[in-house]
């Protein structure tokens, strides 16, 4: 059975450095068996904000799931920073979704957030499969398309 690394590199992906925090918050919290990250957002190499604007305006529904995929990507990469073995995650329990969306574009929500779940499910097998949530707001912080949080219980 592959692990969670390997199919990353299946996938063809690559594991950034966890970006640090922007402002006065932890990028990540163990309590118990649970981790809980902060919102991530579509950050190359923890320096670069990719993907920025309304989705549906001045991003495609197609860019805003490329988005959602880097993002999760930046969690799974503090899921790394916190753990050291991905490994150790038992099962990604949550997905919480913050969407930058245009009006008349909230009904394609689902769809552009699964850009985070089908990642989470490819990498993490069985133990990604989760419970999620989407939150649409008209703005976001930094004009980021997205922000992704994760809900995981640990070893």
């Amino acid at each position: 059975m592959a692990t969670a690394e390997q199919r990353l590199a299946e996938l063809g992906l690559e594991l950034p450095p966890a970006p640090g925090a922007v402002a006065a918050y932890e990028p990540w919290v163990i309590t118990g068996t649970m981790l809980y990250t902060s919102g991530q957002l579509p950050w190359r190499d923890g320096k670069t904000l990719l993907f920025k604007g309304q989705i549906g305006a001045a991003l495609t529904l197609e860019q805003g799931t490329e988005a959602c995929q880097l993002a999760t990507l930046n969690c799974i990469a503090q899921l790394k920073s916190a753990l050291g073995d991905l490994e150790r995650v038992r099962r990604i329990v949550r997905i919480e979704g913050s969407l930058n969306m245009a009006p008349g574009h909230v009904m394609a929500s689902p769809k552009v957030l699964n850009g985070a779940s089908e990642l989470v499910n490819a990498v993490f097998g069985e133990r990604g499969r989760h419970t999620r949530m989407i939150y649409t707001f008209p703005e976001l912080p930094l004009d980021t398309a997205c922000l992704i949080v994760f809900w995981a219980e640990i070893a």
